[in-house]
C-alpha cells in the first residue's frame, strides 16, 4: 500500500465533495439541455434534528449541483397504510429520479415491510433489499449506501492504493460496516469485518493498512487499535461527555502513529451528501437511457 503522507495527516471530506460537485454539474448541464431535470424526493417523518441536520446539508448539495428537491414530511403518527401510499405516490411520479427516506422510521411502521414498497431504481441510499443484493453482488446498477461510498471516494482521493492492501472495518452494520467491506472487496482489499464478539479486537485491527471505524461508540479506537503509518477512516459521530462532536477514534492519542486520518467532523459526513446527489444523477440517467 503506497500512501505518501506525513504522519497524522489529516484529510478532510470537503476537497473530495468538492471534485464530484464539479463534475455533477457538468451532468446536470447536459441533461438539462435534453430537457430532462434531475429530481430529488426526501421522505421525513416527524422532525428529528438529526435528521433535519442531514436535510439541510442534503437539499444544499443538490442545489448547489442543478438537482431539483422536494420533502414530503409526513406525520409523526402517520399510519403504515398511510405512509405506504405517499411512498407508493412518489414511486409512480416520473418527474422524481431519487427518493431518500430518513430511518429509523417511527414504531408503528414496519421497514421490513417498507424496504419492499420503494422503487429500487429510485432508491439512491440502499433502503430496498434489491440494491443491498446489488452492493455483494458488485452490480454497478445499483445504489450503494451513501456513507460507505463515501469512505471508498475519500481513500481514492488521497491516493490509498487499496488493491490488495489489508482492510479493516470496525462495525457490521447494514448501514455502514457490511456495505463499506463489500464495496472495499470490490476494489480488490483483503478485508476483516470485526466486531464486539471479535476477540483480540485490538490485534486484528492493528494489523490493517486501513482502518475503517464505524462502531458507534466515542473515542474507542486507541493507540493499540492501530498500526504504524495506517491510514484510518473515521466514520463515527458521537457526543461526548462534555457535550463534544467526536468520532469512534481517539485521533489526538493516534495522530502520531497514523499515516492519515478523517477529522470529525469535516471529514466522511462531509462528502455522503456529494455521493447522495451523484446517485441522484445516476438514477436520472439510468431512467432516462442515458
Amino acid at each position: 500500500m503506497e500512501v505518501t503522507a506525513t504522519k497524522g495527516q489529516i484529510i478532510k471530506g470537503k476537497p473530495v465533495a468538492d471534485k464530484i460537485s464539479e463534475s455533477l454539474i457538468q451532468e446536470v448541464n447536459e441533461l438539462v439541455k435534453e430537457g430532462i431535470s434531475p429530481k430529488l424526493t426526501i421522505v421525513r417523518v416527524g422532525a428529528r434534528g438529526d435528521d433535519l441536520a442531514y436535510e439541510r446539508g442534503a437539499l444544499k448539495r443538490c442545489q448547489s449541483v442543478g438537482i431539483a428537491t422536494e420533502v414530503l414530511e409526513l406525520a409523526e403518527d402517520i399510519t403504515q397504510e398511510e405512509y405506504v401510499k405517499a411512498l407508493t405516490e412518489i414511486n409512480n411520479d416520473k418527474n422524481v429520479h431519487g427518493i431518500l427516506c430518513f430511518r429509523p422510521l417511527p414504531k408503528q411502521l414496519n421497514e421490513e415491510v417498507i424496504k419492499y414498497v420503494i422503487a429500487p431504481e429510485k432508491d439512491v441510499d440502499s433502503f430496498s433489499p434489491i440494491n443491498s443484493a446489488k452492493v455483494m453482488e458488485g452490480d454497478t446498477t445499483g445504489f450503494p449506501p451513501c456513507t460507505p461510498t463515501a469512505v471508498v471516494e475519500i481513500l481514492k482521493h488521497y491516493g490509498v492504493q487499496l488493491s490488495g492492501a489489508k482492510v479493516a472495518v470496525l462495525g457490521r452494520s447494514m448501514v455502514v460496516g457490511k456495505p463499506a467491506a463489500m464495496l472495499l472487496l470490490n476494489e480488490n482489499a483483503t478485508v476483516t469485518i470485526c466486531h464486539s464478539r471479535t476477540k483480540d479486537l485490538a490485534k486484528v485491527t492493528s494489523e490493517a493498512d486501513v482502518l475503517v471505524a464505524a462502531v458507534g461508540r466515542a473515542r474507542m479506537v486507541k493507540e493499540e487499535f492501530v498500526k504504524e503509518g495506517a491510514v484510518v477512516i473515521d466514520v463515527g459521530i458521537n457526543v461526548d461527555a462534555d457535550g463534544n462532536l467526536c468520532g469512534d477514534v481517539d485521533t489526538n492519542a493516534v495522530s502520531d502513529k497514523v499515516s492519515m486520518i478523517t477529522p470529525v467532523p469535516a471529514g466522511v459526513g462531509s462528502v455522503t451528501t456529494s455521493i447522495l446527489a451523484k446517485h441522484v444523477v445516476k438514477a436520472c440517467k439510468l431512467q432516462n437511457n442515458k
